[in-house]
C-alpha cells in the first residue's frame, strides 16, 4: 500500500452552518478509523484547510467525498504527495478551532497575518499545520 498525503482548502458554502463542524468531526473520525485515514482539520469560519494521509485507494474514495460536499465549495488540492510516514498518526482527525490559528503563526507562513489558505503555497500550509500540531491535544 502507498502511503499518502493531501493538504487542500475550500471556502465554507452558504448550506454549512458553524453549528455543523462538531457534526463534520464526529463523522470524520468514525469513518476515517475504519479506512486507517489521519489528519488536522483547521476551520476559521470562512475557510477549512485539511490534511489527510492514508492510503491511495482510500484517499480516491474521501476526495470524491469531499468534492461532491455542498457545505463547501472552491476546493483546491495544494498538494497530494507519497510519503514514508505520517506527520498525523495519533488523530483520525484533530481540529484546530480559529482561535488557534494566530496572526503570528499566519504571518510566519503566509507574510499577512490573516489565515487565507487560498494565497499560501501548498509547502507552507503543510508547514502551518505542523506548527499547529504541537499546539493541540486530540479535541
Amino acid at each position: 500500500m502507498y502511503l499518502m498525503r493531501m493538504v487542500y482548502c475550500s471556502k465554507m458554502s452558504d448550506e454549512f452552518s458553524t453549528k455543523e463542524i462538531d457534526q463534520i468531526l464526529a463523522s470524520a473520525r468514525l469513518n476515517n478509523k475504519k479506512v486507517d485515514v489521519t489528519g488536522l482539520l483547521c476551520f476559521n469560519r470562512k475557510y477549512f484547510l485539511q490534511c489527510l494521509e492514508g492510503g491511495r485507494t482510500e484517499f480516491n474514495k474521501i476526495y470524491h467525498a469531499i468534492l461532491n460536499d455542498r457545505r463547501h465549495h472552491n476546493i483546491v488540492l495544494l498538494s497530494y504527495d507519497e510519503i514514508v510516514e505520517r506527520e498525523f498518526a495519533h488523530w483520525s482527525m484533530a481540529y484546530v478551532p480559529e482561535v488557534k490559528i494566530t496572526d503570528e503563526i499566519n504571518m510566519r507562513f503566509s507574510g499577512t497575518p490573516d489565515f487565507d489558505p487560498f494565497s499560501m503555497h501548498g509547502e507552507s500550509t503543510f508547514k502551518m499545520l505542523q506548527e499547529l500540531k504541537s499546539q493541540i491535544s486530540e479535541i
